[in-house]
């Protein structure tokens, strides 16, 4: 067991957090221009991230799910850059978790990434017998949702 171990320790000790993102569109496909794709490849570039799966589902009007597949969005389309990306961790209970909180009618895409920016401090972490218990993200809305409340407050006294 020890030698499983020392080999996941090389594999994965210099890794990054791992998170995974939905971002849908309404229409049923993704936009075929955008910036969405621009900046995730500048954003692993530049070392921030590691893509590691990438996949773009559907949600038709009767609540059905599809998986889109990116090569048929031709090759000019934005997301297309990511055709192939698919280290394993993400699977198609993973889709059907991510579909449940999409609208009908409405396309996404299921991103895994590495957080490499953060390697560095997992790493220190790890070797210190440390272990990440928790970590949470305030979307963008709840912070704006939370300024205009404040402001509105603020406006009232």
């Amino acid at each position: 067991m020890s030698e499983e171990l020392d080999q996941l320790e090389d594999a994965y000790g210099d890794m990054g957090p791992v998170e995974w993102i939905v971002i849908a569109w309404p229409g049923g496909v993704p936009p075929a221009e955008g910036k969405v794709a621009e900046m995730i490849v500048t954003a692993q570039e530049l070392g921030i991230i590691r893509v590691l799966d990438f996949a773009v589902i559907a949600k038709d009007s009767e609540g059905n799910v599809d998986g889109i597949e990116l090569s048929t969005l031709g090759e000019d389309h934005h997301l297309s850059e990511f055709d192939g990306a698919a280290s394993g961790m993400l699977d198609d209970d993973d889709l059907v978790e991510a579909a449940r909180s999409l609208d009908p009618d409405t396309a996404a895409a299921v991103i895994v990434w590495e957080n490499r920016w953060a390697a560095p401090i997992a790493k220190a972490i790890r070797e210190q017998g440390g272990l990440l218990v928790d970590r949470g993200v305030v979307p963008i809305q709840g912070i704006l949702a939370a300024l205009e409340a404040l402001e509105a407050a603020e406006a009232a006294s």
